[in-house]
């Protein structure tokens, strides 16, 4: 486990990432100065116990007449009192330990000429800084990836005490012993540090989910556009932010705009969704047939009076009675194109145009088609997070009506809003929201959760704010 601890809670935050040939991202991930230093915190803890349950190898060798083994190494104890993580431009985090102290012990044995025996020792290190470099980045895929430059461990206070019979014979070689021990110590933690990152940090951001599948018809491709990239306050993750259908993947007819990202830093972390990663769910929808309902009589609340079938319309639909006389109804429902969403500082808002197509079930089972509307409206949209989803509402205003087509001569459609009004709001919109109520998955890490949504609109973008919690195995 070793030093990756300070790396992977940071990772935990700073990996919520992930390629895209577009110039601009259609999501943003930005983590904040507030959530490097509860990485901080969070990896320190943990890093001070892992390095006090390290498996040390055995140490041999030998100078001149001298021969030397090292055995049964420990540390009792590593202390990390002061740490920061700082985003350095350009290139990833900078992780720096100061005046860490660590106690290392183990029995010892020596060969000089004709004194021989074993004893043990007890080390002190104390003043010891540690720093290194987590570099961020990405493979051909879009997948994150992370690897450690320019470490460094340096102490400057070291105390050496042996005991055993012979004692005062390692007492004369303790000057070396010390540089030895202290050399050791230092080539460890940064042996340790590449090795921990490499095979257990670099293992733990992939289980960023790149893509993520939403059902049986969607994904979201949420790989990575470029590196992240550091400021003086802030990590960013440009991410491709497109939602796609699984059976048909087709390029989307428009590139994402330029996103102008506010410099909230209230949170740990934001994540900001442009217009064009909603348009693109519109666009995944609408090409895989999910934008395609039925209305039938049993879809109607029970406690309410209203058959769907032919005798209720043909009040104002005369031919009605005459060529399906008291046959039951159904309405497709469909968008002839995807719904384009605008994203401003009032909130989510669009105009879908909807077909609906009126039908009357025969003794037989076969359809009749009856009559065509177009439904217009003005919609708009509440979002929140929940569970690390986005999750939201629709609310339809007036509906606007017109016929396209009819198979039953012609009609006033002012005669069929009341009961179009009435299947909007209490059939169709309830399916949608509870659709939109089950979630998008937002790209997060494994065991990293959400609290303290903050949630803003601002032109073109959806600003979400978080803070976060890491919860370590075991």
């Amino acid at each position: 486990m070793g030093m990756q601890s300070v790396a992977v809670a940071c990772g935990a935050l700073t990996l919520c990432l992930a390629l895209t040939t577009a110039t601009n991202p259609g999501f943003v991930v930005r983590i904040t100065q507030a959530g490097l230093d509860y990485a901080q915190q969070q990896g320190i803890a943990i890093l001070e116990k892992e390095l006090a349950q390290l498996k040390l190898p055995n140490i041999s060798g030998k100078s001149g007449e001298l021969h030397y083994s090292l055995s049964r190494l420990h540390i009792p104890s590593f202390r990390l009192p002061h740490s920061r993580i700082t985003p350095i431009s350009n290139v990833g985090l900078q992780v720096s330990i100061s005046n860490a102290f660590a106690e290392l012990n183990g029995d010892c044995w020596v060969k000089f000429l004709f004194i021989k025996g074993p004893g043990s020792f007890d080390l002190k290190v104390e003043n010891i800084s540690i720093k290194f470099i987590l570099r961020l980045g990405s493979d051909t895929s879009g997948k994150p990836t992370i690897s450690t430059s320019d470490c460094s461990a340096r102490a400057s206070k070291v105390g050496l005490h042996f005991s055993g019979k012979l004692a005062w014979f390692y007492n004369i070689f303790k000057k070396g012993n010390k540089s030895l021990l202290q050399k050791h110590l230092e080539t460890m933690v940064c042996d340790n540090v590449a090795k921990s990152v490499h095979t257990e940090l670099q293992t733990y951001i992939r289980t960023l989910p790149v893509t993520a599948r939403i059902d049986d018809k969607i994904g979201i491709n949420y790989t990575l556009v470029a590196p992240p990239r550091a400021t003086t306050q802030s990590l960013d993750a440009d991410l491709k932010g497109e939602f796609y259908s699984l059976a048909h993947r087709s390029p989307v007819p428009f590139s994402p705009l330029p996103l102008a990202f506010p410099s909230d830093h209230e949170r740990m972390v934001y994540f900001g969704a442009s217009s064009y990663f909603f348009n693109t769910a519109g666009i995944a929808y609408h090409e895989a047939g999910a934008l395609v309902f039925e209305i039938t009589e049993a879809m109607i609340p029970k406690d309410v009076e209203f058959k769907l079938n032919t005798s209720v319309f043909s009040a104002f639909i005369p031919q009605l009675e005459e060529k399906y006389p008291n046959m039951p109804m159904k309405f497709r429902v469909s968008t002839p194109t995807a719904p384009f969403l605008t994203v401003g500082e009032g909130g989510i808002s669009f105009q879908p145009i909807v077909d609906v197509q009126a039908y009357a079930i025969l003794p037989n089972s076969s359809l009749a088609p009856l009559f065509l509307l177009s439904l217009t409206g003005n919609v708009s949209a509440v979002i929140n997070v929940r569970s690390g989803r986005i999750v939201g509402s629709l609310d339809v205003g007036r509906i606007r009506l017109s016929l396209k087509d009819s198979a039953v001569g012609t009609f006033q459609v002012h005669f069929v809003q009341s009961i179009m009004n009435y299947l909007t709001s209490s059939v169709l919109l309830p399916r949608l929201n509870a659709r939109l109520d089950e979630g998008f998955p937002l790209p997060l890490l494994d065991r990293i959760q959400l609290s303290n949504i903050l949630v803003r609109f601002h032109q073109n973008l959806l600003l979400l704010g978080a803070d976060v919690r890491f919860q370590p195995q075991g």
